[in-house]
């Protein structure tokens, strides 16, 4: 009744693709990095942001946490990197800012953060970010993604594992 013996923070079945940021949704092929364009890192797909609000891309629990990258392992095992702009590691996670830390869990379109992309296209950066299923081979069976514009948090598809 009071909600003794409860996992708070068990993680959820939860197949869903969020926005990551409010823009448009891109295929990852467009993207201008090579890392990400030819699929070295894993399939996934991009995003060319208008605001900074950052949301988590799946609901799981975080993995990773670096300067401008977050990284999640859903329920089922599939493992999701979220890198915020191309080549901004240089920018020492100064536009950067993450509320969430590595063993927390997050519900996929959840605020986890923001970014100021002032910063990045001053340090004459992209902007475009990117959600990677890094261990495409061994867990990806496919997922959906409705491309064009969304809002930060917004459900955009699902991805299935084999």
């Amino acid at each position: 009744m009071l909600g003794f013996g409860k996992k708070k923070n068990a993680l959820k079945d939860d197949k869903g693709l969020y926005a990551p940021l409010g823009g448009q949704v891109i295929k990852i092929e467009e993207t201008s990095d090579p890392i990400f364009s030819q699929k070295i890192m894993g399939e996934g797909f991009a995003i060319e942001p208008r605001e900074g609000k950052v949301t988590a891309p799946i609901s799981g629990m975080v993995t990773l946490a670096g300067a401008q990258a977050l990284g999640f392992t859903r329920e089922d095992g599939l493992e999701v990197l979220l890198h915020l702009g191309i080549d901004t590691v240089s920018l020492d996670g100064a536009p950067f800012t993450f509320n969430v830390k590595v063993g927390d869990v997050v519900k996929g379109g959840e605020e986890i953060g923001s970014v100021n992309w002032s910063i990045v296209e001053a340090a004459g950066l992209e902007k475009t970010s990117m959600v990677i299923f890094t261990n495409t081979a061994e867990k990806l069976a496919d997922f959906a993604v409705d491309y064009g514009s969304h809002e930060a948090g917004a459900s955009i598809g699902s991805a299935n594992i084999k």
